[in-house]
């Protein structure tokens, strides 16, 4: 076999053809792209930490790119969070058309008021969530791949999962909350907070969560 066929063999979807991973992958990072600005409405506990609930989603975004670029590649992974753009701005832009539309007069006050608290944000949040989620999944995908080094496939998956999920949790919180309320108020305590517990959780949850999903891939490509 020569090497063109074998490399043709080895990523399917450099000839047209997506695999079985890459499609199931794909549809639930676009899915977790939109859920994440609608969980953030909610600060939950755990334990001594307080977090805002999106990031549950946003750590499934990171765990499914670094499950990407390990079994497809830097490159299809960079694809993947470039594509996610689409569904983050266009959620964004459908959330403004329907907040501007008159509400039906049968739809309860309290309904239409938890509805606007909840879908409404201002630009400055908007802008904030999209450069934020743009920089730290390229950055996550770059630092898990560059990680990788010519060890190949499985070499430290934890460590470089570990590491990634960190660094680009770390990036995301300075970000965000940087670009959405710097000069409002004073963001020291909001920033060292929600970090801390992004790098905890980032540490626990993204690298069994990545063996898992890499598992996962694989066991759907190996099926005819």
């Amino acid at each position: 076999m020569t090497t063109e066929v074998q490399a043709a063999a080895a990523a399917p979807e450099a000839n047209g053809f997506i695999s079985k991973s890459l499609f199931a992958f794909a549809i639930f990072y676009g899915g977790m792209v939109c859920i994440a600005g609608v969980l953030a409405n909610k600060q939950v506990a755990l334990g001594p930490l307080a977090v805002e609930a999106g990031i549950f989603a946003f750590l499934m975004l990171v765990i499914t790119s670094s499950a990407v670029a390990e079994l497809h590649g830097r490159s299809t992974a960079n694809r993947l969070v470039t594509l996610g753009f689409v569904p983050l701005i266009l959620s964004i832009l459908l959330s403004v058309f329907v907040l501007a539309l008159p509400p039906s007069t049968e739809m309860s006050p309290d309904r239409l008021s938890a509805f606007n608290t909840v879908m409404g944000a201002t630009p400055r949040i908007w802008a904030a969530g999209i450069i934020a989620y743009g920089v730290s999944q390229f950055l996550n995908v770059t630092i898990f791949s560059a990680l990788r080094g010519r060890g190949g496939a499985g070499r430290l998956l934890w460590l470089r999962a570990g590491v990634a999920g960190v660094l680009s949790q770390i990036v995301d919180t300075l970000l965000f909350i940087s670009i959405s309320f710097y000069g409002a108020f004073d963001i020291t305590n909001l920033l060292l907070g929600q970090m801390l517990a992004k790098v905890v959780l980032s540490a626990v949850l993204v690298p069994p969560l990545v063996y898992l999903f890499v598992a996962l891939g694989r066991n759907l490509d190996s099926k005819k």
